[in-house]
């Protein structure tokens, strides 16, 4: 899984300096070696080599992307222009954007190099109908014919929308992306919302619209067989949904948000905490 061309190697140790693993040293040749047990394939050194002399897990550098520098103000400008879009054309999106946003989650990084997560898409609008048309219909006969209270605890104030036809879940949109990870995964908690960030930003580039869906991640919970019309594995947790599509409206400047807080943490020594400090500090970095 690891070969070194030594007529390009350099012997510069790039490669062994940033292996997080250290599964990396040189032999009497000064040539890189790897010890596979401790290697997670994370593929750092097949990136950082300066003169392509590396390949690991199969993968050799003239099959890779060069690296471009970016305008960081291109980029700030894409992160300030994003918005969660309410309102969609009811169309498929065209297939090229389509699997260049699939594509494109390959390469979103994990905790600890776990490549498990799974990405479930209904990529077809008359899919997306009857997940709409089904979801809903059962809201409306738990908010009416059948109370079940946890929905009637989250839905009750939109009854009337319901009851009128509102797709007060979905908004219209005519993709979905649930985005879901072993529940013994390491970084469980995070890899999907880094995962789902990702392609938001990729989507906005491509102006296509996307739009965070608590609403259909509540609906994850307790519909289980949403899971198994969704294809996710057992053993795996349906983390959060996004909608996306092609925009049915266009915004044409950024918002002035209110600023978050951000400090500056100064030089100092550590103060001795109170136990009721502590224990509240716990339970509140617990939730």
């Amino acid at each position: 899984m690891f070969e070194i061309d030594k007529e390009k190697c350099i012997h510069c140790g790039q490669c062994i300096r940033d292996c997080s693993a250290r599964a990396l040293e040189f032999n009497d040749e000064k040539i890189p070696v790897i010890n596979e047990d401790k290697c997670f394939k994370c593929q750092h050194c097949l990136a950082v080599c300066p003169t392509g002399a590396l390949s690991v897990c199969g993968k050799k550098p003239e099959n890779s992307d060069k690296i471009y520098s970016q305008d960081p103000e291109m980029i700030l400008n894409l992160i300030k222009s994003r918005r969660s879009y309410r309102h969609y054309k009811a169309q498929n999106l065209d297939s090229e954007r389509m699997e260049k946003l699939k594509n494109m989650l390959n390469w979103v990084p994990t905790g600890c190099n776990f490549h498990k997560l799974h990405f479930a898409f209904i990529d077809d609008i008359e899919v997306m109908n009857e997940f709409r048309d089904y979801v809903n219909g059962k809201i409306v006969k738990s908010l009416t014919k059948k109370p079940v209270q946890a929905i009637m605890d989250k839905f009750n104030k939109h009854l009337k929308s319901f009851l009128n036809g509102d797709d007060v879940i979905f908004r219209g949109a005519p993709h979905m992306l649930v985005v879901s990870t072993p529940v013994n995964a390491p970084c469980y908690n995070v890899d999907p919302m880094i995962a789902l960030s990702y392609f938001e930003l990729y989507a906005q580039s491509m102006n296509v619209g996307t739009c965070w869906c608590g609403f259909a991640q509540f609906c994850l919970m307790v519909m289980p067989e949403l899971s198994d019309y969704l294809q996710i594995p057992k053993g795996y947790k349906a983390s959060y949904v996004m909608l996306f599509g092609d925009p049915d409206i266009k915004y044409a400047r950024t918002v002035q948000p209110e600023p978050f807080e951000i400090v500056s943490v100064k030089k100092g020594e550590f103060k001795k905490q109170g136990l009721k400090d502590k224990i509240l500090r716990f339970f509140w970095n617990l939730r």
